[in-house]
């Protein structure tokens, strides 16, 4: 896949960076990601996957937007109150790079559509605040074999990490699944959501850029991605912290 002329002027800075150059440009425009969300975390995801020229983005979100989204979820506006999540962030998402394949689908990933529809996609990325959603997606990106980028985000903190059980270290071990670093017996209401005790709006794109990073290195091939690795960042205090989790 060649770059046209005027790709290669709007993605002279990732031309010109070393180790990056047009080899990893092609992957981007050649890669397919689904976004499951278009929320807080979502929204920096699609924002900077399309300003990076991945060349098609699959959005879906199947709720509407509302006005205490737009604390966070920077790919809204008021003009699109009451508006499909998906349709308003795929809106955005082309505005911002007219030469991507952008598609919405206004309605939820379960067990049942997701292994098909992530199988037709190169990474899958989970931007939802439930945890019962979380792990509905994951089992899905384990049968669909496909890598999943999963964030999470609550009052002043957030967390990013790495799903890719299919995929073996330098040592031949399988990488955990979402089920080694949340086991069965969690709680869900240990997990809330955000709509239920909050978050600052800043965290979630702390989050969901580091959630885009992790996808272009996926997609690329460079870099080492957060496989078995749970970065978690604490925004009061501004400090990251690295812990690892192995496969039971």
């Amino acid at each position: 896949m060649v770059l046209t002329p005027d790709e290669s002027r709007r993605y002279a800075r990732h031309l010109v960076l070393k180790s990056f150059g047009a080899p990893a440009q092609n992957r981007l425009k050649s890669g397919k990601v689904l976004v499951i969300g278009a929320g807080g975390l979502g929204s920096p995801v699609i924002a900077y996957l399309a300003a990076s020229g991945v060349g098609q983005i699959t959005i879906a979100d199947p709720d509407h937007v509302a006005l205490s989204n737009l604390q966070r979820q920077i790919v809204h506006d008021e003009s699109r109150l009451g508006a499909s999540k998906a349709e308003s962030a795929a809106k955005f998402a082309s505005r911002l790079n007219a030469s991507l394949a952008v598609t919405a689908l206004p309605f939820a990933i379960d067990a049942e559509n997701g292994p098909d529809l992530m199988a037709k996609h190169d990474v899958i990325v989970d931007g939802t605040d439930l945890f019962a959603t979380r792990a509905v997606i994951a089992y899905a990106a384990e049968l669909a074999r496909k890598p999943l980028v999963a964030g999470a985000v609550s009052l002043f903190d957030g967390q990013v990490t790495v799903f890719a059980p299919h995929l073996a270290d330098a040592a031949g071990r399988s990488w955990p699944r979402f089920s080694d670093l949340y086991p069965e017996q969690t709680d869900p209401d240990a997990l809330p959501s955000c709509e239920a005790v909050g978050v600052l709006g800043a965290v979630t794109g702390v989050i969901g850029t580091l959630m885009a990073m992790e996808t272009i290195k996926l997609l690329t091939g460079i870099g080492t991605p957060l496989f078995g690795r749970l970065l978690v960042y604490d925004g009061r205090d501004a400090r990251f912290s690295d812990l690892n989790y192995a496969r039971r």
